[in-house]
């Protein structure tokens, strides 16, 4: 899908996962209901998810491109970083800075650290790293050298269940964030020769489920939960409309 944005070239979000399905199943409801707003959003994918169980690179890059066609998103790429090769190198902190400074977004999204798939926390780590990076001046990257510091960094989750520092009220957008799962079809629905892994056994059910115990504990039908290290800065007042 890598298309080219028009004008200057910035988004509000961009949001980093291993694999692509990693935001979808994280925040697709919030990128979704961003979009209905006006906002311009991005998907960096590190990996090609190479080593999937099932399906083929060229499956998942047509899956990949139709969820995010459902989603709205301005731009999705991929960095080719190995599958299961997520590791502290300066080469991928660099590249990721690089994708960083080329589109400035206000917040960066990345997968929350505590996840059972250990591509998902290194992700984060990875991004982490190029966040700070990517706003030191004289830090160097192949093509963008001017710095960008976001604003925030936030943690969406994937595989887990951890109570939400923050959550996103997607009751409006939730059958938009399934749609967006379920164009990945080689990971969610199960075929004849389909290899047995936890995503074919109720997956996409389970992570509905999750969004509306979120909502339910925020006091919506269905809520996206994300974690951060800084504290959220409020900018009206606690009691109001």
């Amino acid at each position: 899908m890598k298309k080219v944005m028009t004008m200057n070239k910035t988004l509000d979000i961009l949001a980093f996962g291993a694999h692509a399905d990693d935001v979808e199943i994280g925040m697709g409801g919030t990128i979704a209901k961003l979009v209905s707003e006006g906002k311009q959003i991005g998907i960096c994918d590190l990996t090609n998810a190479d080593l999937s169980s099932n399906g083929t690179v060229a499956l998942r890059k047509q899956e990949a491109d139709r969820s995010a066609e459902i989603l709205g998103v301005a731009y999705r790429t991929s960095l080719g970083f190995p599958d299961r090769g997520l590791y502290m190198h300066e080469e991928y902190i660099n590249k990721i800075a690089d994708v960083i400074r080329t589109y400035k977004p206000k917040l960066v999204f990345a997968p929350y650290f505590e996840d059972r798939h250990p591509d998902h926390g290194n992700c984060a780590r990875l991004v982490e790293e190029a966040v700070f990076s990517a706003g030191i001046k004289k830090y160097q990257t192949k093509q963008a050298n001017q710095p960008h510091k976001a604003d925030r960094m936030y943690f969406y989750m994937i595989n887990g269940f951890h109570r939400p520092d923050f959550a996103v009220d997607i009751s409006p957008f939730i059958e938009k964030k399934l749609s967006a799962l379920r164009a990945y079809e080689s990971q969610f629905v199960r075929s004849d020769d389909s290899f047995d892994t936890p995503l074919v056994n109720g997956y996409i059910e389970t992570v509905e489920a999750r969004e509306r115990m979120f909502g339910k504990q925020a006091g919506v039908t269905y809520a996206e939960g994300f974690k951060t290290k800084m504290p959220i800065l409020l900018h009206r007042d606690l009691i109001g409309d």
